[in-house]
């Protein structure tokens, strides 16, 4: 069965990069079928969707966050990663991975979410 898990650093200082990496397993990051996403949840604020890449390197980003965000991926260890350039307080959130079938959060099915990291940004 498909499991996802995020990973990285819970805290980043203001101006500086918020870098997370996803572990894929049961299943390729290669594979036609899937986007695998970034989501992430501000408190009191709805889900966002970030980015994804799909099974043949493609990559997407929400309008918003384009202009600072990168998603890659190491197919050799399963993995996709982002980074978000030149945090504010604003971005402190929970960040989420999830497997989904096209690029909006209503595509992610419940069952292929990592359980979130929280990154706080402060100095």
């Amino acid at each position: 069965q498909v499991q996802l898990q995020e990973s990285g650093p819970g805290l980043v200082k203001p101006s500086q990069t918020l870098s997370l990496t996803c572990t894929v397993s049961g299943g390729s990051i290669t594979t036609d079928l899937y986007y695998w996403s970034w989501v992430r949840q501000p408190p009191g604020k709805a889900l966002e969707w970030m980015g994804a890449t799909g099974g043949d390197g493609s990559i997407n980003y929400s309008p918003s966050l384009k202009s600072r965000t990168s998603i890659s991926r190491d197919t050799s260890k399963n993995q996709f990663t982002l980074q978000l350039r030149s945090v504010t307080p604003e971005d402190t959130a929970v960040y989420y991975c999830a497997r989904c079938t096209a690029l909006t959060i209503a595509t992610c099915s419940r069952d292929y979410w990592g359980r979130g990291t929280q990154v706080t940004v402060s100095s």
